[in-house]
This record gives C-alpha cells, sequence and structure tokens, in this order.
C-alpha cells in the first residue's frame, strides 16, 4: 500500500495566510517535509507523533539537492504514510512544485495541490502596492529574477516584458537587481518608473524601500536589502504612499514574548498581533488541578453554611465551577451566597452562566476587595469560602478575619513551571533581539527567571536593550524586587488595559 502526498503552500510567512485546507493537511500528516520559508509555527499544527524534516535551501547551503528531496516524498509516501510537503508561498509559483508532482505521479502515488498565497501578491499588498488599479494598469506579470544559471539564453523576452506589462513582479531576483534594471531600461522601460524592494513581506522584519528604475539598485545595497525580497515594477508603486497600512501599525517591527499560560494567552496574544507585533508564546506558567482536594471537597459538600464566595481570579472560578460539578452540584447550590470578583474577568465567568456577581471593587487588587468588605460591615462570623491558588498572598483572609469574618481558604488550582525548552529565547535575548518581555503576574516573573541558569548581572544585561510590562503593581513589584527595570504599568489591571498601555508606549 502507497500513502499521500500533499503539495502544500505555506504563504508568504504570516500565521494567518495559511489556508485552512493547508491547515487541515498538517493537522493529519505522519510526515512534514518542508522549507526555509515556511514559517516554523505551523509545525505546532503537527500531530504528537509526525516525523518533521527540514530541507530547506538558503544562500546556496543545499540540505538535500531537489532530486533528493523529490526521492524523499516518494520514500516516505511508500511507507504507507501520510505526507505534507510545506513549501513557502505557493508550490507552484517558481517553487519547483511542479516537479515534485511530477516525480510522485509517476511513482504511482496519490497526491493533491493545496494552493498557497504567493509572496508576489502578499508582499505588495502588505507593503501598501495593489498590483492593478484601473487608473494605472489592467495588466501584471509574474518573472523569476534569478534564473537557471545553466541556461544559454534568457527564456524572458526582455524586449516585450518592459513595455508591454504595466505591473512586474519579480520574485527572488534582488542579487541581480541591477542587471534586471539594466535590461528594462535597454528595452524600453522609463529609468523614471517607481520600484518597490520588499524584505520578508507580511512578517515582522518587513522592510520596504522605493525608488525610480534607475537608482533602485544603489538604494537596495545602501539600505542592505537582502534575500527574501519581492521586486515591484511599476505606477502602481506611487500608491503605497496612502495605502502603506502594515508598517504603519502601532506594533509593527516589535517583537514581544508572553509569558502567560497558554491556556489564556490567545486573547493576549491576539491583541497584540492585530496591531502588528511578531508575538514569542513562552509560557512560564502552567494551570493545573491541586494536588489535594479534601479540603475543597469538604467546602462543597457544605456550601449552604457560607454567606460569601469570593474569587481573586477567572482560574479560581473555572477550577471551582468544574469541581462543583464533579462533585454532583451546579450554580443552583449557591442560592442565597453572595459571590464577590476581584475584577472585570473575573466577573465576566458569572455573567456568562446568568449570575451577576455581588461585590466587584473599581480597582483589581486585594486592598480594593478589602475596602469593598468595609463599607458592607459584615457581621461578626461571617462565613467566606475564598478559593484560591496553592500559593497567594495572604492579605485579604488576614484582613477579612480581622473584621471578624471566618475565612476558609481552598485551594482550587496550583500553577507550575512548564517544561519549556529556553535555548532559542536566551540566544534572542543574548542578541537582543527582543523588544519587549511581559508577565501577568508575579509567579511569570519568578519562573521565567528560574528558566535560566544565568546570575542576576546576566539577566540586567539581556534587560538593557528591551521594555518590561507588567500587567500590574504587585507584578511589578515582584519584577523590580528581581532586578528588572519595569517600564509599563496601566491603571487598570487588565490585559486590554496593558495591551493599550504597550501600544502608547511604543507610539
Amino acid at each position: 500500500m502507497k500513502g499521500k502526498v500533499y503539495l502544500v503552500g505555506a504563504g508568504p510567512g504570516d500565521p494567518g495566510l495559511l489556508t485552512i485546507k493547508g491547515k487541515e493537511c498538517l493537522q493529519q500528516a505522519d510526515v512534514i517535509i518542508y522549507d526555509y520559508l515556511a514559517n516554523p509555527t505551523f509545525l505546532k499544527l503537527a500531530k504528537e507523533n509526525a516525523e518533521l524534516i527540514y530541507v530547506g535551501k538558503k544562500g546556496g547551503d543545499h540540505t538535500l539537492s531537489q532530486e533528493k528531496i523529490n526521492q524523499l516524498i516518494v520514500d516516505k509516501a511508500e511507507e504507507n504514510k501520510i505526507v505534507a510537503r510545506l513549501k513557502g508561498g505557493d508550490p507552484f509559483i517558481f517553487g519547483r512544485g511542479g516537479e515534485e508532482a511530477e516525480t510522485i505521479k509517476e511513482a504511482g502515488i496519490k497526491f493533491e495541490w493545496v494552493p498557497g498565497i504567493t509572496s508576489a501578491i502578499a508582499a505588495p499588498a502588505y507593503a501598501g502596492i495593489p498590483l492593478t488599479h484601473r487608473d494605472y494598469t489592467s495588466t501584471v506579470a509574474f518573472i523569476t529574477g534569478h534564473e537557471d544559471p545553466l541556461k544559454e539564453k534568457s527564456s524572458i523576452q526582455w524586449d516585450k516584458l518592459a513595455t508591454g506589462i504595466g505591473t512586474l513582479v519579480f520574485l527572488m531576483g534582488v542579487g541581480n537587481l541591477g542587471k534586471i534594471a539594466k535590461q528594462l531600461i535597454l528595452h524600453g522601460r522609463s529609468p523614471d518608473t517607481l520600484v518597490a524592494v520588499i524584505h520578508r513581506g507580511t512578517l515582522y522584519e518587513q522592510k520596504t524601500i522605493t525608488g525610480k528604475l534607475s537608482e533602485i539598485a544603489g538604494l537596495a545595497k545602501k539600505h542592505a536589502i537582502k534575500p527574501p525580497s519581492i521586486i515591484v515594477v511599476g505606477d502602481v508603486v506611487k500608491l503605497r504612499q496612502d495605502l502603506n497600512w502594515f508598517e504603519t501599525m502601532p506594533l509593527f517591527g516589535k517583537r514581544i514574548i508572553v509569558t502567560r499560560a497558554r491556556a489564556q494567552a490567545s486573547g493576549f496574544l491576539r491583541q497584540l498581533i492585530d496591531l502588528g507585533a511578531d508575538c514569542i508564546e513562552f509560557p512560564t506558567i502552567e494551570v493545573i488541578p491541586p494536588k489535594e482536594v479534601t479540603d475543597l471537597d469538604r467546602a462543597i459538600m457544605d456550601i449552604d453554611v457560607y454567606q460569601w464566595l469570593l474569587f481573586t481570579s477567572v482560574n479560581g472560578v473555572e477550577f471551582f465551577l468544574k469541581r462543583l460539578g464533579d462533585l454532583g452540584k451546579d450554580v443552583r447550590d449557591l442560592k442565597g451566597i453572595k459571590i464577590g470578583a476581584i475584577g472585570p474577568k473575573t466577573a465576566e465567568i458569572w455573567h456568562n452562566i446568568g449570575i451577576k456577581p455581588d461585590l466587584v471593587p473599581n480597582e483589581y487588587r486585594a486592598e480594593a476587595v478589602i475596602d469593598c468588605f468595609k463599607k458592607e460591615n459584615l457581621a461578626k462570623g461571617t462565613r467566606i469560602l475564598l478559593p484560591r491558588a496553592a500559593e497567594a498572598r495572604e492579605i485579604l483572609p488576614e484582613e477579612l478575619a480581622k473584621m471578624g469574618a471566618q475565612v476558609d481558604v481552598v485551594t482550587v488550582y496550583q500553577t507550575i513551571k512548564p517544561d519549556n525548552d529556553s535555548r532559542n529565547i536566551r540566544k534572542m535575548l543574548e542578541e537582543h533581539m527582543i523588544d519587549m518581555i511581559t508577565f501577568t503576574s508575579s509567579s511569570t516573573v519568578t519562573n521565567f527567571l528560574a528558566m535560566f541558569d544565568v546570575g542576576n548581572r546576566q539577566i540586567q544585561e539581556w534587560m538593557q536593550s528591551l521594555t518590561v510590562a507588567c500587567i500590574g503593581p504587585i507584578t511589578a513589584e515582584t519584577a523590580r524586587k528581581n532586578g528588572l527595570p519595569v517600564q509599563i504599568v496601566p491603571t487598570d489591571y487588565t490585559i486590554e488595559a496593558l495591551t493599550d498601555a504597550i501600544a502608547r508606549h511604543f507610539s
């Protein structure tokens, strides 16, 4: 029996531009054979036991020859495996996908083409350049800028191309930019024609330069433009001045580490990415159920003895409600009990199940909760259940006890340091490739530092060139005690406020 091969276009680099079908192919593949230009983020889509094989080509350094790549694809498919051949951009726009498909067909193996968004279209779009426009041109051509050097004669008809097509898009041509410009001018294209060169289009490193055809090679050299880059020749380049949207985003070009737990990080990541940031997900905490639930179970089974339920985090609510259900109870068993929530996100969990919390302070910290309870004039002996993390500040139960309340603290979840590989993050910190680190709790700070076996002096050296952002004053205090220079603490201690503060800082 033989397997099947999916020739998948990975798109130009932005992970959001991978097609839905491409994602599905990666998720079901037994083997993923991928190129240099395929975003490594896509490999996270692979199933747990998938085999990942890198066959990239970069600057003349070829991991495998094209013939050996073709044979590798066939060999893996003949092992009755589903193979995803992941190629940057679209496999069939100067990607040699056709050659691979021919080899697969000759071997009698089933295959499918899964087109990708080619960088020839995407890079200009992210640079604010429409390739066609009714006021400028209705024709566009894609041309390789890197013809096979063994060819005796060029297959590009420069005389027809230079004046016969409105917009010319050259791929892989930055190394030959001078020769390309010379050929176009020689065959009739005006030396004053506008040209854009777009490096790493759709990614946070995107860099665009523009100039006249006669001068563009010198400008590219001056600005150190290197591959991979796209060259756009034509009057449509004028529109970039008004339509440049990507490079003007508030966080464009900023690389930000997000240390929040993976289960909670998606919303924060999405907000930062939507503002143009390149986000690196590096969770330093993992939220898991507690080792011991005896006290929690006892409290839930005797829930009707409490007058108040007090929650200091979203995790506290979610783990409490799950355990409530595990013990055969539901929210109807909370009838008559007042609920306090430390902030709007914690309160939102209750709103989503039709319950309006009785207490939500204006400031999202334990001290504000205490002030609210002072106004409540608690009766002596009021029973309060405080489901929270295994490790937390003691100020809340201590101050409530001083008011005469009987506070039962139970552990509903614990945070642990995940077993992450920190080598890549360390390399980027050492090379000052990070612009910002964000912390959303004291645990994210202490665990982040614990992941690197270095002294405080080394940590402080890394931090000199980046910004530290903390969600609130308690987290910031922990960071400063550990020698981290905190520059950003929002006035409201929410993810939304933190995102806004980050955008304001960089703008």
